[in-house]
């Protein structure tokens, strides 16, 4: 665990760390199936964003990576195929992260936040669309937002 988390317990890192999984399968089983482009995509973005991501997340997704794909299959294999369950579910899940954010920094905790959102939103162009366009689902796009976190935003003025 890098310095920058060290206000958690490695419980709350852990919660962190696994919610990359649960927005995976958020957004890859938000319109019924979980869309195996989108996972083997958010395997290789948990990579990806080791390297090139904000420089204060690398060794947090070296972290995820590390485990990611077989966490990530475990998790959708004792999931349920009810498509509303496992989105109340996973919704309970993310939402439990907003006191863990709370006890970072506040450019880390944004930092997070945007990740967050910024890997739903990655994962949910893995499948789909023409080009590119019309990628995104109407079920995807109502969760990208990932409105059971809150929203942090930092500037260098606070």
């Amino acid at each position: 665990m890098e310095n920058h988390f060290t206000a958690l317990t490695d419980t709350e890192y852990q919660q962190l760390k696994d919610a990359i999984a649960d927005i995976t399968i958020l957004i890859a089983g938000a319109d019924g199936e979980i869309d195996k482009e989108e996972t083997t995509w958010a395997k290789k973005l948990t990579h990806i964003r080791s390297y090139a991501n904000s420089k204060v997340l690398h060794s947090f997704y070296e972290d995820v990576g590390a485990e990611f794909s077989e966490k990530l299959d475990k998790k959708i294999d004792s999931m349920s195929t009810n498509k509303e369950e496992r989105t109340a579910l996973i919704s309970s899940n993310l939402n439990k992260l907003n006191p863990i954010l709370a006890k970072l920094h506040p450019m880390i905790a944004a930092e997070m936040y945007q990740s967050y959102t910024s890997f739903a939103k990655h994962v949910a162009k893995a499948s789909g669309g023409i080009l590119g366009f019309f990628s995104i689902s109407s079920e995807e796009q109502q969760l990208l937002d990932l409105d059971m976190l809150d929203e942090i935003i930092y500037s260098e003025e606070e």
